[in-house]
């Protein structure tokens, strides 16, 4: 009896570290898949800023363009 609970005791140990082993391992991955996730989203919104800007940009081209043809237009005519 005192070798199987010494058994039973000596397993319980056993499983008790590998369960903190394995909750450490899972907080880890946690924390890994939460960097990564944080980082596509910074890089997506980089993306749609970017794209964003280059649209205002070619707007802004398109309107002083027109502006500027019609007020020529005006003067000259």
């Amino acid at each position: 009896m005192r070798q199987s609970l010494a058994q039973y005791e000596a397993a319980f140990r056993e499983e008790a570290a590998e369960s903190v082993q394995r909750r450490e391992e899972l907080r880890r991955q946690a924390v890994t898949r939460s960097r990564v996730r944080r980082v596509q989203r910074v890089h997506k919104q980089g993306t749609l800023r970017f794209i964003g800007l280059c649209l205002a940009i070619l707007a802004t081209t398109l309107i002083v363009t027109v502006v500027m043809f019609q007020a020529l237009a005006l003067l000259a005519g």
